[in-house]
């Protein structure tokens, strides 16, 4: 992974996921060959606005500073103009930058904000259609809020972990064969959680991801987890539950994605996954359950995160360990 270039998706969900697991900066940026600077920017991103992509923009700089936008857009919406000639005097004159009436108008345009014939003298913000290739902010959150993904959208079910083992050449990689009530087990890569923890144990697992390979192993599961700073438990779904069982919460119903990317789920669903004081798994104070058998809970672990322990995101870092 290079150190030069705009950050893709998939690497700022991979910092992310490193940080909800508790990493470090320095342990993150060591792992993902990235400046620590920038996977600050990308967890304070995550934090203040709880996202981890970047709004589209235009391929060319901006020739103004942000505060010079914002002086340009006021005098745009708020005062008349009788030509675009007219408003970059008058922006040349409260701003002190000397521009071009061609920058004016490339930057109106990027804001949104055309001028109407000169008859009638005023600016008028315009609807844009979103492209492609460049979406304006409004339509952006529009869309994240038409989108946003839920509990609904993932598939988890009860699994058997019938067998564990490290991976190859890994100090930190195992991988599971997990029975979740189909044909054959599937395989899952998982990190940090010692084998023995993962022998014949019952567990909760995301089985709509989609599949990574992984050091030549394909990781077509997530084995959910709840994180402290103190350590980490597996997910444990109620007595009585068998491979197969779906785990649900009340309120959001609906057919599975069919795929799910990593840094969609971390980034819709997040902090809303939780422990509460009695160690039971919720979301949005909502239990985590198997209907008619009960509720999934940590065994020790109040009011922590509930995480995915997987392997994917190592697969852009093989080249490192």
């Amino acid at each position: 992974m290079g150190r030069s270039g705009e950050l893709s998706e998939f690497q700022r969900g991979t910092v992310v996921g490193c940080h909800m697991c508790n990493k470090s900066l320095r342990q993150i940026a060591n792992l993902l060959n990235l400046p620590r600077s920038t996977v600050n920017n990308v967890i304070v991103q995550w934090k203040r606005e709880r996202r981890t992509c970047p709004l589209p923009r235009c391929g060319r700089p901006h020739k103004l500073k942000e505060e010079d936008r914002q002086v340009l857009e006021r005098l745009a919406q708020e005062r008349t103009f009788p030509s675009m000639a007219a408003l970059t005097a008058e922006f040349r004159r409260a701003s002190g930058v000397n521009v071009s009436k061609a920058t004016v108008t490339r930057e109106l345009r990027e804001m949104g904000l055309t001028l109407r014939s000169s008859n009638e003298g005023r600016v008028k913000e315009r609807k844009r259609v979103p492209k492609t290739t460049e979406v304006c902010a409004e339509a952006k959150v529009e869309m994240d809020e038409q989108h946003q993904t839920d509990m609904s959208h993932l598939d988890l079910r009860v699994g058997c972990i019938i067998r564990t083992m490290q991976l190859p050449g890994t100090d930190s990689l195992y991988v599971q064969h997990v029975d979740v009530g189909e044909a054959h087990p599937r395989t899952v890569v998982s990190e940090r959680v010692p084998v023995n923890l993962l022998q014949n144990c019952m567990a909760v697992l995301l089985c709509n991801l989609k599949p990574a390979q992984i050091r030549g192993v394909a990781s077509q599961a997530a084995v959910v987890c709840v994180s402290s700073a103190n350590g980490l438990e597996i997910l444990a779904p109620p007595n009585g539950a068998v491979p197969g069982d779906k785990v649900t919460v009340d309120g959001f119903t609906g057919d599975p994605d069919k795929e799910l990317e990593p840094a969609k789920v971390c980034e819709h669903i997040g902090f809303d996954l939780r422990t509460d004081d009695q160690c039971v798994a919720t979301y949005k104070d909502v239990p985590l359950e198997v209907v008619g058998k009960g509720v999934c809970r940590a065994p020790t672990l109040r009011d922590c995160q509930v995480v995915l322990t997987e392997g994917r995101w190592q697969e852009e870092a093989e080249a490192f360990f």
